[in-house]
């Protein structure tokens, strides 16, 4: 069998412990994205200054909602999210019991990943099988796709590239950080981006991670200095539609 446990992967579960919570309304006033409409979706949790703190992919579930979130960084963020429940009846906590898999090919039950259909399909399921976490880092970094604190830590949002891969709605209302991503939005001033670079051709002073095994790096670039033609076609794209 294919190998598509993604055990640097986990999730977190919110759910209402009274009839009167709505748990969606809840995550709807903190993250970057829409988790009232189709689900899943790609979002974030952000800083007061609009910079990246956690990302995620948003599940619906018959008890709540799920996050499909970094393993390494899952506690953290129930303890941020717990910070915004104040007296809120509604349970926070990680979610052991399934995990999250993956395929690059169409598999019974799965989706396709919202920020980019390229980078597969994913479902939840109980924890088993082989890791197929180094396959999804190659595929992932091989169409440019940043992803994970190490990659997208500290960096505005929308230099992280949230819109050209469906990571934020500027629709949906206020959420931590809106103000100021809103305003980069409203004024086109997005001066840097992460781009996934040849390692050789990686500055080291704006390199944000780097794979030796794999001969990729994760730069932040000034936009002015890229060239479209070395970019993957999603974020070329994106920066035509700036220009």
């Amino acid at each position: 069998m294919t190998a598509t446990h993604l055990t640097a992967r986990a999730l977190v579960r919110l759910s209402a412990l009274d009839d009167s919570e709505d748990v969606a309304a809840f995550l709807q006033g903190l993250v970057t994205n829409d988790v009232k409409g189709p689900l899943p979706c790609y979002a974030a949790l952000l800083s007061a200054q609009g910079k990246h703190l956690f990302d995620f992919l948003v599940w619906r579930d018959p008890a709540g909602l799920l996050l499909d979130c970094e393993a390494e960084h899952a506690d953290a963020l129930v303890k941020r999210l717990s910070m915004y429940r104040l007296r809120r009846k509604i349970e926070i906590r990680r979610e052991d019991s399934l995990a999250v898999h993956w395929s690059p090919f169409e598999q019974s039950g799965a989706v396709s990943d919202p920020r980019l259909p390229e980078l597969g399909h994913r479902w939840l399921a109980a924890p088993a099988g082989d890791p197929a976490d180094a396959a999804w880092l190659a595929h992932r970094l091989s169409l440019g796709v940043p992803e994970g604190a190490g990659e997208m830590g500290d960096i505005l949002w929308l230099e992280t590239n949230a819109v050209e891969l469906n990571g934020v709605s500027f629709t949906k209302g206020c959420y931590v950080g809106q103000e100021n991503t809103a305003r980069m939005n409203w004024r086109q001033k997005v001066n840097r981006r992460l781009v996934v670079v040849p390692l050789a051709a990686s500055d080291e002073t704006r390199r944000k991670a780097a794979y030796p095994d794999l001969g990729l790096a994760v730069d932040h670039l000034r936009v002015e200095g890229l060239d479209p033609a070395a970019l993957p076609a999603w974020q070329a794209a994106g920066l035509a539609g700036e220009s």
